[in-house]
């Protein structure tokens, strides 16, 4: 299996070098040249493995680069009961008939970013000592993913984490996770701006490309192909628990801020998942459901990317985006840089032709919205439904999800982390505040450790120099 540049780079490179690269030098995404295709023989044979087996048996359709006895014992070592809480790994929950919640969130730092992440940095610390190299990785989080990535780095031989995020817009246990953290290879950066800023900067880092290689840069947002590739197999473990044969559909609605998250759903409903409907929930940062409704991508500024109470969402430039355009334009990497290159640094969006829009039906997806309002609404009636409490997030996957619901087709709605992450709403919309698990409780007091810097290029360039020569 080899990868190429979703923005016409076809220079294939195998799975190993990507993994520490992170963008392509011509600035775009990764995809594999091809999707394996899964058929019913194989769906049968997989129904029914633990959750790591199923791990191995996919990454191994994409990976042929790491030996096969070194993968599984990654993924092994990676998804056990001891880490995630649970022998299933991410047990369903039913809310009502025919939908349910995928719990994902019960890793270290209590949100869908373990998944992926600690896999992540098991792959990085092998393939590491593999090489004989270093890493400096630089990632930008709008609030999950740094405390996921720093948590699974924590110690990590040969590895640095420089975190960017948001000055102030996270909520005060996600900035707690990332802030206390004392490890030596752990840098908090808090920039003054929003998460799309942070975004900009990580992709301006990695677009200097002697810079990049200098300073061995590599990142663990999910523009790294490999971080993705991880969260396809909780699409398929999902599944299994949901039918009893291959012959059903189900759908999937996820919460979608920077597109990371459905499009592994994307990837495993192209190889052959029956998945009937993926579906787009948005908060108020609502450029991801503009898209799906209308053909058209217009991406905000700062000025209008709104702060509201599901704040991991409050992104107005989704850069994982890139590949299912890249997908929808017939993987046409002249046309994809058109689009995210040159149209959105020109005119601040796109519009796909008809022919394009016409096509977006075929991948199954829909969309919708949710508001503060909503949020509090669900977050209240599924409790006093279910007793099941759910996130901000979460809620907003569950109320687009019950507006697409058909007839015999089970929806399974991702939970994206657990209610302790956001208090003040949980207590705004029920009275009370929710548990939190007694190895995390106390965190908002800790000491910490972040720099604040303005939404500048060179500072933090400068910054990555002076840790990585002291």
């Amino acid at each position: 299996m080899k990868y190429i540049s979703t923005r016409g780079d076809r220079t294939l490179r195998g799975f190993s070098d990507i993994l520490l690269e992170g963008l392509a030098p011509d600035g775009g995404l990764y995809l594999p040249t091809h999707y394996p295709q899964v058929d019913a023989a194989q769906l049968s044979r997989w129904r029914g493995l633990a959750y790591a087996e199923l791990a191995f048996e996919i990454l191994s359709l994409f990976i042929d680069d790491i030996p096969p006895a070194d993968l599984k014992r990654l993924c092994d070592a990676t998804y056990t009961e001891a880490v995630f809480g649970t022998r299933e790994i991410t047990p369903l929950k039913p809310l009502e008939d025919g939908l349910v919640l995928e719990a994902l969130s019960n890793g270290p730092t209590l949100a869908f970013k373990d998944m992926a992440m600690q896999l992540l940095g098991n792959l990085f610390e092998y393939e590491l000592a593999r090489r004989g190299e270093q890493l400096n990785i630089l990632g930008a989080t709008s609030g999950d993913t740094g405390s996921a990535a720093e948590y699974a780095m924590r110690g990590k031989q040969g590895v640095r984490v420089f975190m960017l995020s948001p000055h102030g817009r996270m909520s005060p246990f996600q900035q707690a996770q990332m802030f206390s953290l004392q490890d030596a290879n752990i840098h908090n950066i808090a920039i003054q701006g929003v998460f799309d800023d942070c975004q900009d900067i990580v992709k301006a880092v990695s677009n200097d490309l002697d810079f990049k290689r200098r300073y061995r840069i590599g990142t663990v947002n999910s523009i790294n192909w490999a971080r993705l590739l991880a969260q396809v197999v909780y699409y398929f473990a999902g599944y299994f628990q949901a039918t009893k044969s291959n012959e059903e559909l189900v759908s999937f609605a996820v919460p979608s801020g920077n597109f990371g998250n459905i499009c592994a759903g994307h990837v495993a409903r192209c190889m052959g998942l029956p998945i009937r409907r993926l579906v787009l929930a948005t908060n108020e940062n609502d450029v991801l459901d503009e898209f799906f409704r209308t053909g058209h991508y217009r991406v905000r500024g700062t000025a209008e990317t709104w702060e509201t109470s599901s704040p991991s969402m409050d992104i107005s430039k989704a850069s994982n985006f890139e590949r299912f355009v890249f997908d929808l334009v017939q993987r046409d990497g002249a046309r994809t840089q058109a689009l995210f290159g040159e149209a959105i640094a020109l005119r601040g969006g796109f519009s796909v032709s008809p022919d394009e829009q016409a096509r977006i039906a075929s991948f199954g997806f829909v969309s919708g919205k949710s508001t503060h309002a909503d949020r509090l609404a669900t977050i209240r009636a599924t409790w006093q439904a279910s007793g099941v409490l759910i996130d901000t997030h979460t809620a907003d996957g569950l109320k687009v999800a019950r507006e697409h619901r058909e007839p015999g087709v089970p929806m399974l709605v991702l939970e994206t982390a657990l209610p302790a992450k956001f208090a003040a709403t949980i207590e705004e919309a029920l009275g009370f505040a929710p548990e939190v698990p007694e190895a995390l409780r106390g965190i908002e007091s800790l000491p910490r450790r972040c720099e604040v810097m303005k939404a500048d290029v060179g500072a933090v360039k400068r910054h990555i120099e002076r840790h990585c020569t002291a």
